[in-house]
């Protein structure tokens, strides 16, 4: 019999009820997702395809993810993205690609997709629907396992179900999204591993990647005697329909080049964030994520990196000098 074995990521323990824009969504504890950023409203892209091209600009960005420092075998995320809007005729397009390199435990994940999204005139704004398509690459460090050494019934060394050796395998995949973007506000939901891969290392194991929904949206609030100063609340909900974990922040942006803000998720963990466009076009990003349960004495919490470079190619023209901090 082949044993399905699940890469767990994060594991939230709480039972919430979350308001989002107005609209209640209940969702059920205990959940294992694709790898969370804290900066995830600079990188919608890595979680939603509908978001290549938005902005009316070409952006290059990476961002890396040290989850849990200071712990053995703590996952470590790697994003690169690349987007570009174009046009055909009179319609809007947007294409780019995503490459991810995460490890978690003894399990590594590669995953590379194109994307594509078609961009419609809707009153102030866009509204975009995208899709990425590629393949994702599961391994697993089986020979850095020895349960000879476990000394207990529990831990058979002859146990096939255990991988021996390095395993590894590569299925097609593909996720789905919508996206909608004014000057001020945004809205976004998507859906990764809609084909639900299932890698099979060998007759006794196998890997299943289960789709997981995101919903995020975003305010800019340009304060009205004060206007070198904007506040953005964003939010970003998880879910596979079993579990959810919640991310809710606030950033505060000066003069469309300082930022800073504060993060946290349902999950257990607070996040401070900090950014500032170097020169025109070239944004860098920190943050630092702390728990705020047990792993604190643990750890020295989980910090990100993130540089973009961006700069606009359609050149539109523009009626006022309003500038989005997302768009580079």
């Amino acid at each position: 019999m082949r044993r399905s074995i699940e890469p767990n990521l994060d594991t939230c323990v709480k039972r919430y009820l979350v308001l989002l824009f107005g609209l209640m969504t209940v969702v059920t504890a205990s959940a294992q997702f694709d790898p969370q950023i804290g900066q995830y409203m600079y990188m919608p892209t890595a979680y939603n395809p509908a978001a290549v091209g938005e902005g009316d600009m070409m952006r290059v960005s990476g961002l890396h993810r040290m989850q849990y420092v200071d712990i053995s075998n703590a996952p470590m995320s790697t994003w690169f993205t690349f987007c570009s809007p174009f046009v055909i005729g009179k319609t809007r397009h947007g294409a780019g690609v995503q490459f991810l390199n995460d490890r978690y435990g003894l399990f590594t994940t590669q995953s590379l997709y194109a994307q594509y999204a078609y961009r419609q005139k809707l009153g102030k704004g866009y509204l975009s629907i995208g899709v990425d398509l590629g393949f994702v690459n599961v391994g697993f460090k089986g020979d850095s396992i020895n349960l000879s050494k476990m000394g207990d019934e529990y831990h058979d060394a002859n146990d096939q179900s255990v991988p021996k050796g390095s395993k590894s395998g590569m299925k097609f995949d593909m996720g789905i999204g919508l996206y909608y973007s004014t000057p001020t506000w945004w809205v976004g939901a998507s859906y990764s591993h809609l084909t639900q891969p299932k890698i099979e290392w060998d007759e006794y194991t196998e890997v299943k990647l289960a789709g997981t929904m995101y919903i995020t949206g975003g305010y800019h609030f340009r304060l009205k005697d004060h206007k070198e100063w904007v506040l953005t609340p964003s939010a970003m909900v998880m879910t596979d329909f079993v579990s959810w974990d919640v991310n809710l922040t606030l950033m505060c942006d000066y003069k469309d080049r300082y930022r800073w803000g504060l993060g946290y998720r349902i999950a257990g963990s607070v996040n401070i964030l900090l950014g500032i466009d170097i020169i025109n076009g070239l944004q860098l990003g920190y943050s630092c994520e702390l728990p705020t349960n047990k792993l604190l004495l643990e750890s020295y919490g989980s910090h990100e990196i993130y540089l973009a470079y961006g700069f606009d190619i359609l050149k539109p023209k523009r009626t006022n000098k309003y500038k989005s901090i997302r768009y580079l």
